[in-house]
C-alpha cells in the first residue's frame, strides 16, 4: 500500500540534522510494513529487530550502551551486516525492551551515522510508564495513522480520480464525477483506514470479510487493555471504550461521563481516556470558548468530545449493515452527521491539523475550529446530506469576522457568501 508518511521518511533520512525515529500509532497501523517497505526502497538493505519476540536479543542491550558492540551483536544476531548510511535498522515493538528506548539517546549522540526506525505498537502507551527513560530530545517522532480516503483510492487504484479532485478542489468548480467518488467516500466509512481490512476489501470487494478483520482488530485493542493496564484501568478502559457508540448517537456530542455508566466521575476515567488516546484508538476534540488567536488561549479542557481513530471501526461497533450506508438509509438520519464528523475528525487529525470545536449557550455548535498556517481561524461546519441549512456557522462568521469558512457536505464544490463549499471525499485536500 501506497502511504504519504513514506514523503516524510525519506525527508528524514536526507536530514542532516537526522536522529533516530520513533514511528508511533495505533496497533495494526501499518508501522512495520511501512518501515519496512521504506527500507527496501531507500536503503541498501534493512535489518529487522522485534524486541517482542526473543530474550536473548533483549539481554543484547542489557550489558551497556557501547554502540559499537551494540552494532556488532546486533549484526551477528541477524545474519546481516550493517552498513553505516546505507543499513536502515528497524526496532519493532520497542516498547518491550526498556533498554533499547535508552540506546537511541546513545545512537543520536555518538552514532549518528547509522539509521534507526523504531516502532511499537503501544508506544504512546509505555512512554508513560515511570520506569522508563525516555531519550528526550535524541529521537525524531513520527505517527502513522489509518489511511485517509485519498490513500484508500490509491489502494483501490483510483489514483486518476485523487488527481481530477484535487484539480477541482483548487477552483471549487462543480465535479463532474461527484456522484462516483460519494459512492467511494460511502465505501470508504464501511472499509475504514486500517491496512488490514482495506487490503482485504481491494481483494475480496466482499463486506462480510471485511467486517470479520475489523472484529479481530477490536479484539486484539481488548486484549491490550488488560495486558497493559491494572485489571481496575481495564474495567474503566473497556467502559469508556464502550460507550463511545452512544456518544456519538447523543445530539449533542460533548462527552458525559453518565453515559459510561450512573453516577460516574470524570476523576475515575479521565486516566483510562488518557490511555485510549496514547494508544492511537480515540481522538479528543476539545471545547474553545472564543474563535479568537490564539485557539490554545481559549481552550476548556474539561469539556471535549471523543471520536475513534477509525470509521470503519465504529460502524463495525455499532454493528452497522454495510447496505444501510451505501443507500442512504433513512433509519440512519440520527447517526449520519455523527459518522461524517467521525469521518473528517479523522481526515484532520490525519493531516496534521490540531482542531476543536466551538459552543456557546445560546444552542450554537461548530463541529470544528482551527487554526492555519498563515494564522487564520478558520470555522468547518458538517453535514452528512446535501441539506446545509445551519445558524451556527453564520454567528461564528460574523462574531469573528472570519475570511472565509468550509462547509463539508454531500454537496458538490462551490464558493458563496465566503463559505467554501467541499465535498466529503475532498476532505484531504483541505490545507493545514
Amino acid at each position: 500500500m501506497e502511504r504519504k508518511i513514506m514523503e516524510r521518511l525519506k525527508k528524514w533520512k536526507n536530514s542532516s540534522r537526522r536522529m533516530p525515529l520513533l514511528l508511533d500509532g495505533a496497533r495494526q497501523v501499518g508501522k512495520t510494513y511501512t518501515a519496512l517497505m521504506f527500507g527496501k526502497s531507500e536503503y541498501k538493505n534493512t535489518v529487522y529487530i522485534n524486541l517482542e519476540d526473543s530474550s536473548e536479543i533483549q539481554a543484547v542491550f542489557e550489558r551497556d550502551f557501547d554502540v559499537k558492540r551494540l552494532i556488532r551483536e546486533l549484526s551477528a544476531r541477524s545474519g546481516a551486516t550493517i552498513i553505516p548510511e546505507d543499513t536502515l535498522i528497524v526496532f519493532d515493538e520497542i516498547q518491550a525492551c526498556e533498554r533499547a528506548l535508552t540506546s537511541l539517546k546513545y545512537f543520536c549522540e555518538k552514532a549518528p551515522e547509522y539509521h534507526i526506525i523504531a516502532a511499537g505498537s503501544l508506544l504512546g502507551v509505555a512512554l508513560k510508564r515511570d520506569n522508563y527513560s525516555f531519550p528526550v530530545g535524541k529521537v525524531d517522532r513520527e505517527t502513522l495513522y489509518p489511511l485517509d480516503f485519498e490513500e484508500f483510492l490509491w489502494a483501490m487504484d483510483q489514483k486518476p480520480l485523487c488527481d481530477l479532485i484535487r484539480n477541482a478542489s483548487q477552483e471549487f468548480i462543480p465535479f463532474s464525477l461527484h456522484e462516483t467518488a460519494m459512492d467511494l467516500y460511502r465505501e470508504y466509512l464501511i472499509v475504514g483506514g486500517m491496512p488490514q481490512p482495506v487490503s482485504v476489501y481491494a481483494e475480496t470487494k466482499d463486506f462480510n470479510f471485511v467486517l470479520a478483520a475489523q472484529k479481530s482488530l477490536n479484539d486484539a485493542y481488548i486484549a491490550d487493555m488488560a495486558k497493559y493496564a491494572t485489571p481496575r484501568e481495564t474495567i474503566r478502559i473497556m467502559g469508556a471504550w464502550g460507550s463511545i457508540p452512544a456518544q456519538l448517537s447523543k445530539e449533542n456530542h460533548k462527552f458525559q461521563y453518565r453515559i459510561i455508566k450512573s453516577g460516574a466521575r470524570a476523576y475515575e476515567y479521565e486516566i483510562p481516556l488518557q490511555w485510549m488516546e496514547s494508544a492511537g484508538i480515540i481522538h479528543r476534540c476539545i471545547r474553545v470558548r472564543e474563535g479568537k488567536l490564539p485557539l490554545t488561549a481559549y481552550e476548556e479542557p474539561d469539556a471535549f468530545k471523543v471520536y475513534m481513530a477509525d470509521t470503519g471501526l465504529l460502524c463495525s461497533k455499532f454493528g452497522i449493515s454495510p447496505n444501510l450506508i451505501l443507500t442512504g438509509e433513512s433509519r440512519l438520519d440520527g447517526f449520519k452527521d455523527a459518522l461524517a464528523e467521525n469521518y473528517v475528525m479523522q481526515a484532520l487529525v490525519a493531516q496534521g491539523i490540531r482542531q476543536y470545536y466551538w459552543a456557546q449557550q445560546q444552542n450554537a455548535e461548530l463541529d470544528f475550529v482551527y487554526q492555519d498556517k498563515k494564522g487564520n481561524i478558520i470555522p468547518v461546519e458538517v453535514k452528512s446530506a446535501e441539506h446545509v441549512r445551519s445558524r451556527s456557522l453564520g454567528i461564528f462568521m460574523k462574531r469573528y469576522d472570519c475570511s472565509y469558512a468550509l462547509r463539508v457536505s454531500a454537496k458538490n464544490f462551490g464558493y458563496e457568501n465566503g463559505i467554501r463549499s467541499i465535498p466529503l471525499y475532498a476532505v484531504f485536500c483541505i490545507c493545514p
